[in-house]
């Protein structure tokens, strides 16, 4: 195996000082806060994605990302489990809120513990393994529900199992009459390009339709391995579409946000959500104002493409709330007014059903 395998990039997962001292330069303290905060929340990442960071930039958004800091301890409002996942769970591994669709936690593990990971509890831990005989008795309990149309794989990360497991896990959901449309959420074309195979694609290429939502926060993500990962899941006739979360530090500034955009788009991979991130401790040093999201959408209206600007939104324990910049300035029973990207105002006749027409 070479750094090329993806299995040699799991076997050689960062996970202490001295490892993590081969691709970067570290301070005393950094080394402090390190050693100090792995004692409450594990951490781990890829040499890939080790390989991104900058050689001695503290503020390196990619740094940030995947080495514990010393905020993580100090965090008064954060809560372990900000989406009450606990629940909405009918078995071990789905998580439902709404009425039609799920998610199907099909791993506890990921390539990579991302420091703003709202399930930061769950990801890599020995007492959260996803058992097989989970994994079944979940699919028993969705045989038996047939109102739920849409599954989402999720984790940890779905591609962190084997080829062949992942894809009996997809064709038994296919054999289910009334699924109508599997996701799959994953991190490793940004963490760990080398798991996104030909063998891969091609298990995948036999069961659309099927949508993959991944997570780039930061162009210095958009690598080349990183753009032929998308690349062939693209030409396996997916769909890919970008959740980013908001992070202080790394992607809250409009011009670094649309420089990721515009780099997704030119690898196939549409902005789908951008979300604000959670109320998950550990993550005050993370967090924004949400003037600051809905900021950044103002900046991206007008200036690029209009499936390049995601929807920027809150998850809650009772789903996903949008947010957005309010173009509405005032309406009445016979016309609305509108504000462009420019500040303009363009006044348009609506009239109100039951309402006298002007003609």
């Amino acid at each position: 195996m070479s750094f090329e395998d993806w299995h040699w990039q799991l076997e050689n997962r960062i996970s202490t000082v001295k490892e993590l001292e081969q691709y970067i330069n570290l301070t005393d303290d950094e080394k402090k806060d390190i050693e100090e905060v792995s004692k409450k929340y594990s951490w781990s990442t890829t040499p890939y994605y080790a390989s991104l960071m900058s050689t001695n930039n503290q503020e390196c958004p990619i740094r940030k990302q995947a080495l514990p800091n010393k905020n993580e301890l100090f965090d008064p409002f954060g809560v372990e489990d900000p989406l009450h996942e606990e629940e909405h769970q009918p078995t071990k591994g789905l998580v439902r809120v709404y009425p039609d669709r799920l998610a199907f936690t099909v791993s506890n593990q990921c390539a990579m513990l991302c420091r703003h990971c709202f399930r930061k509890k769950f990801v890599n831990m020995t007492e959260t393994y996803i058992t097989k005989d989970n994994i079944l008795e979940s699919i028993e309990w969705l045989k038996e529900n047939s109102e739920i149309r849409d599954v989402l794989l999720t984790g940890g990360d779905p591609f962190l199992n084997e080829t062949d497991w992942l894809e009996e896990i997809i064709a038994r959901l296919r054999e289910i009459e009334h699924i109508e449309i599997v996701r799959i959420g994953t991190r490793t074309p940004c963490t760990m390009p080398q798991r996104i195979t030909p063998e891969l694609c091609s298990m995948l290429n036999k069961y659309h339709p099927l949508w993959v939502n991944v997570q780039f926060n930061h162009p210095k993500e958009l690598t080349e391995q990183a753009s032929k990962a998308c690349e062939m899941l693209s030409e396996a006739g997916i769909p890919l579409g970008n959740q980013s979360v908001l992070l202080k530090g790394v992607n809250d500034d409009p011009e670094i946000y649309q420089r990721l955009v515009h780099g997704l788009v030119k690898m196939r991979v549409r902005p789908y959500y951008l979300y604000q991130c959670q109320i998950l401790h550990g993550t005050n040093h993370f967090r924004t104002p949400i003037e600051s999201g809905i900021n950044i959408i103002k900046k991206l209206q007008g200036f690029t493409s209009g499936f390049s600007v995601p929807v920027y939104l809150l998850d809650t324990p009772y789903g996903k709330c949008p947010m957005s910049p309010q173009n509405i300035v005032y309406r009445d029973e016979k016309s609305v007014s509108l504000r462009n990207f420019e500040g303009k105002i363009w006044t348009e006749p609506n009239h109100m059903p039951g309402k006298e027409t002007i003609r």
